[in-house]
């Protein structure tokens, strides 16, 4: 019998271990309602490009850290490139997807994120502070991440040119931002900054939300889930601490039943859209 519904391939390490989440349990809940819809096969990131050609879409949900398996996502991605595969996210991403030279550019533009540098000469540039934090260009869930006292963050950083180096903010909470395509959809903090997973629902104040989608719109990601991760600085402003636009943990199980059908219907016309393209 012919194929009658869209094919999508839900790209995932189901074996991955995060500190403080279960992706696994995300993306079985996902792709179960998914499937109401798609017809729908997982496999890990390592085994995407040899499987893509089969499906009408990718869908990049729980992956892991890219480091991992760099070398498979880079061919998966020349692979996608070649054939004009319908990726989501779609792969042209200017945040974590591409490492964290995000955050020196954006410091240097003037956007609001804590300041970032990432040369010796430059740590004039930014606010004074008793510890810094240094970590990876291209790191990701924390890994490689230490935190300097300032009379050694020039030696941390000399010599380094894979390190960036922030001020250690003395944040009030992380709160988080979720967008399906341009789409908000709901917003979670931490209310207590030693459990950064330990998330509540966030009533997001229209300010909040112009802050946020100026992120979304400078990444200029069509079709894809964005999470834009910020903290609430002393000053009461907010901050960014991330864009998450590759592969973004959602945290659906914080969401009410209301709250994570209203996501899965977000997800499911944005894949239908993409589909259409």
């Amino acid at each position: 019998m012919p194929f009658t519904r869209p094919r999508v391939l839900y790209v995932t390490d189901l074996a991955y271990e995060a500190r403080g989440r279960r992706y696994c349990d995300e993306d079985i809940f996902l792709t179960a309602r998914l499937r109401e819809e798609f017809d729908l096969a997982l496999c890990h990131p390592r085994d995407a490009a040899a499987l893509l050609d089969a499906f009408d879409a990718v869908v990049v949900r729980n992956s892991g850290p890219v480091p991992a398996y760099k070398t498979a996502y880079d061919a998966f991605r020349e692979r996608a490139a070649e054939r004009g595969t319908r990726v989501y996210n779609q792969l042209t991403g200017r945040a974590d997807m591409a490492g964290k030279q995000y955050l020196v550019d954006l410091t240097a533009a003037g956007f609001p994120v804590i300041p970032t540098v990432d040369r010796p000469e430059d740590l004039h540039r930014l606010p004074v502070a008793d510890e810094y934090v240094v970590k990876p260009r291209l790191g990701a869930d924390s890994a490689g991440l230490r935190i300097v006292a300032a009379g050694r963050v020039r030696e941390a950083l000399a010599g380094a040119p894979d390190l960036l180096v922030q001020p250690r903010v003395d944040f009030a909470y992380e709160v988080s931002f979720y967008f399906v395509d341009h789409d908000y959809q709901y917003a979670l903090y931490a209310p207590h900054p030693e459990r950064r997973w330990r998330l509540e629902p966030y009533d997001a104040t229209v300010a909040d939300l112009d802050f946020a989608r100026r992120f979304i719109e400078w990444n200029g990601v069509d079709h894809g889930i964005q999470r834009v991760d910020a903290c609430r600085a002393p000053g009461g402003e907010l901050l960014l601490v991330e864009l998450e636009d590759l592969n973004p943990y959602l945290s659906l199980d914080a969401l009410d039943e209301p709250a994570r059908d209203a996501f899965v219907t977000a997800l499911r016309t944005a894949l239908r859209r993409l589909l259409a393209t």
